[in-house]
């Protein structure tokens, strides 16, 4: 049985590879009981950490921070690659109150550490160390280090102090979020799948999805008028996908066909745009021309064909070169109409209608391969993951500071992956990563990073709080919750935010991606909680590093 012996030896990979696995198996096991209608989810992971970690299983220090820092990096960068292209539109709906309230929350706890230090009697250093760890910001720690370093008198002895109070503090900075979130659901008795069918249906309401219509024309002020023109009328928005002349054949118009009285036309818009286009038109008619024998059928095809990302529907010049019409756009879930600048992305389904042969001739030149868009694109990957660690490494310097700051390994990878799901393509770069990878790689790199974090933790947790951390424990929670709850109610109660948005505001105002996890699987078919954690998330940063840097530079 020398092989088991082996296995466990202390500080080899095997071992930590055994205990990280162990923790995230377990914890899940933990996060999925339900007790009072609620369960910890992922966060269970961290628990079983800090228990195995309070009885003294431990991995090699080098090995543990190597699985955290890259746990989090495959988290906030699938994250990222997730929630870039719907990002501007979050932001118009609810960024400025979210960033808004996020800055509160800074502040605020800012504030607290500045009183903790000049009514409590708690010197400085170990404020700004609460106010890092209070907030699990390690980069904040960092800088509050920095500072100290530049400080008149400053000894080796003080510069480990907030080190110290950021390891007290950091437990319920990652648990105090996740309880409150937990605690706001079962106070508010919030169904979040509920929730998530409310946010969804306004998502609809504000981006409602295309519909079709049969229109009679009727109104002799359009007879002999082009297409191109009436569509303009009416402020665009509308595709005319087919039209049937009084005992003629069907045809797919082009900007230049003219109506006649008499003539059926089927056309796809949104509801608002479609009555306008009936009023200017005729009336509904009862004849579905799409059920009317012609050699004309519809068919969805997947854009897969890296020469075709980037361009417009309109570059494509699919009428006249094919004979076909797309009348709608299908990205992530959301419908569009096929406007002349908007661009094709990668995984894009667009509803074409024309002759069987000209879809199909068309189709081979935009892709159309279902096995190719569930393929992952692994080198982007990792030249994306290497662009954000680059980025989180670069040093910013903020005007009147005397130190830099680095967005360090959440923010650089987070904002680079961002952009590149915007932007799709570089050359032969496709930035696409089918849901399943995504979620995928999210899992993973969150059970690494909360098992690594709970056994650091529970090393030591028990023994600081019967060694007189009961105080700084006490004055990190107040820096975690007192912000965070009244933000949370204003929020609520104020802007009339959902609350799954308000718990993706939670994590992000406290860059917490534990928290995020946590609240994301509350409701894995929402979208809400990661959208306002990005909103958030950007401003927070550098807000959270100016203001631990500020505490000691200016009120020391």
């Amino acid at each position: 049985m020398s092989w088991i012996a082996e296995a466990f030896a202390p500080d080899s990979v095997v071992q930590a590879l055994l205990i990280l696995c162990l923790a995230g198996a377990l914890g899940m096991i933990l996060g999925s009981l339900r007790v009072l209608q609620a369960n910890l989810g992922i966060a269970g992971i961290l628990f079983v950490g800090l228990v195995l970690g309070h009885f003294g299983v431990s991995i090699h220090p080098v090995i543990q921070d190597f699985a955290r820092d890259l746990g989090l990096i495959l988290f906030v960068y699938s994250v990222g690659q997730e929630v870039g292209p719907g990002l501007l539109a979050s932001l118009r709906k609810h960024g400025l109150a979210l960033n808004a309230l996020a800055g509160f929350v800074v502040l605020g706890g800012g504030a607290i550490a500045l009183l903790l230090s000049r009514v409590g009697g708690m010197p400085m250093a170990a404020a700004a160390g609460l106010f890092a760890g209070a907030t699990s910001n390690t980069p904040s720690l960092a800088a509050v280090q920095q500072a100290l370093k530049l400080m008149p008198h400053s000894t080796e002895a003080l510069v480990e102090v907030p080190g110290m109070a950021y390891a007290v503090a950091y437990p319920f900075g990652v648990l105090g979020i996740i309880l409150a979130i937990a605690a706001l659901r079962f106070a508010f008795r919030v169904d979040p799948k509920s929730e998530a069918r409310k946010l969804e249906a306004l998502k609809e309401k504000d981006a409602p999805r295309l519909q079709g219509i049969n229109l009679e024309v009727r109104n002799a002020e359009v007879d002999g008028e082009p297409v191109s023109r009436i569509i303009g009328e009416i402020g665009g928005g509308v595709v005319v996908s087919r039209l049937a002349r009084a005992g003629g054949p069907q045809e797919v118009p082009r900007s230049f066909t003219t109506l006649r009285l008499g003539d059926i036309l089927h056309a796809v818009g949104t509801p608002e745009k479609l009555e306008r286009l009936m009023a200017r038109v005729g009336a509904e008619s009862p004849v579905d021309v799409r059920e009317v024998a012609s050699g004309f059928t519809s068919r969805r095809v997947v854009v897969t064909r890296r020469n075709v990302i980037g361009k417009s529907v309109h570059e494509l010049n699919l009428r006249d070169d094919y004979g076909v019409l797309v009348t709608r756009i299908i990205r992530t879930g959301q419908e569009f109409s096929p406007r002349p600048d908007f661009d094709l992305q990668y995984g894009d389904v667009l509803v074409i209608v024309g002759t069987g042969p000209a879809i199909e001739r068309l189709a081979g030149e935009l892709g159309d391969s279902s096995d190719r868009l569930d393929q992952p694109q692994v080198i982007p990957i990792f030249i994306g993951i290497v662009l954000g660690i680059l980025l989180g490494s670069v040093p910013l310097h903020l005007p009147g500071m005397a130190v830099s700051f680095r967005l360090g390994l959440a923010g650089g990878p987070l904002i680079v992956a961002i952009a590149l799901s915007r932007v799709g393509r570089l050359g032969p770069l496709v930035w696409h990563m089918p849901l399943s990878a995504n979620l995928m790689l999210r899992n993973i790199g969150i059970s690494l990073f909360l098992a690594c974090v709970g056994l650091k933790a529970g090393e030591g947790f028990v023994a600081t709080l019967l060694d007189g951390g009961l105080y700084w424990i006490f004055g990190g929670a107040l820096i975690t919750l007192v912000p965070l709850i009244l933000a949370t109610l204003a929020a609520r109660f104020i802007f009339r935010i959902d609350f799954l948005s308000v718990a993706g505001f939670m994590a992000g105002s406290m860059t917490n991606p534990p928290a995020l996890a946590y609240a994301g699987s509350l409701a894995p078919s929402s979208d809400g909680p990661i959208m306002a954690f990005v909103s958030v998330y950007p401003l927070t940063m550098i807000l959270r590093l100016f203001t631990a840097q500020a505490l000691v530079l200016f009120f020391s």
